[in-house]
């Protein structure tokens, strides 16, 4: 199959939505990569999960799927067959039976990671100067608006459902490394993409590079759809 016949579907983490891969998307449009931004609600993994699915569904074509962060627990969960390869960008990637708390806590906490907790709602938000601390350190000023202002909240039932089956252990898959995160340590990154023997690409990025680095994840996702074009 040519690489223009490949979607590309990206899907958002913890506290961010679709408007978080933008750059992302104009890149891979250059490259011919149809992309999708999939929104999640965040509200449970099986309900997230079952509304990348619906997104999935709706596309039809061979896709590249990419997730950030908490959206690598949700992209590990679907079995949908036309999911060709999968992207791992600064993403958690539970094992089966793993939780995605079980993983966010594996390493060492940075310093400047926030604390996080849910409020009565059992929802948590990221506090507002953990963006520029933390979430991404290296955005500018605007890019630092945007994401604070279009915030969404996880729920706390999101981090506490174990896994199935991944299904990086059925598919090809990419792992980009940010070596600046200070959300998820680097350490762990590396831990979970020698597990998955995923393609590995390790950039000075921080936890969200999809703003800050968006030549590094369109490579990567470009790389992934031309490997399953060849086949």
């Amino acid at each position: 199959m040519a690489t223009d016949t490949v979607s590309a579907v990206l899907v958002h983490g913890a506290w961010a939505d679709g408007s978080s891969w933008s750059k992302v998307i104009e890149r891979l449009e250059v490259h011919g990569i149809r992309a999708i931004a999939a929104p999640l609600p965040l509200t449970s993994l099986r309900e997230d999960t079952a509304a990348l699915d619906r997104v999935l569904e709706r596309v039809g074509t061979p896709v590249v799927l990419a997730g950030h962060a908490y959206a690598g627990a949700v992209i590990g969960s679907t079995r949908a067959e036309n999911v060709k390869a999968l992207v791992y960008v600064a993403a958690l990637a539970p094992d089966e039976g793993e939780t995605v708390a079980d993983v966010f806590y594996r390493g060492e906490t940075h310093p400047l990671a926030p604390k996080l907790a849910p409020d009565q709602h059992g929802l948590i938000w990221l506090p507002d100067d953990a963006f520029a601390a933390a979430f991404a350190q290296h955005a500018t000023h605007e890019e630092l608006t945007v994401l604070g202002a279009v915030q969404r909240p996880i729920s706390a039932a999101c981090i506490g459902e174990a896994l199935g089956r991944p299904l990086w252990k059925d598919r090809p898959s990419w792992f980009l490394i940010a070596e600046q995160d200070r959300m998820i340590s680097h350490d762990t990154q590396h831990f979970m993409a020698k597990r998955m023997n995923a393609h590995v690409h390790s950039h000075p990025a921080d936890h969200t590079p999809m703003v800050t680095a968006p030549d590094a994840v369109s490579d990567v996702i470009v790389e992934a759809a031309r490997a399953v074009s060849s086949h």
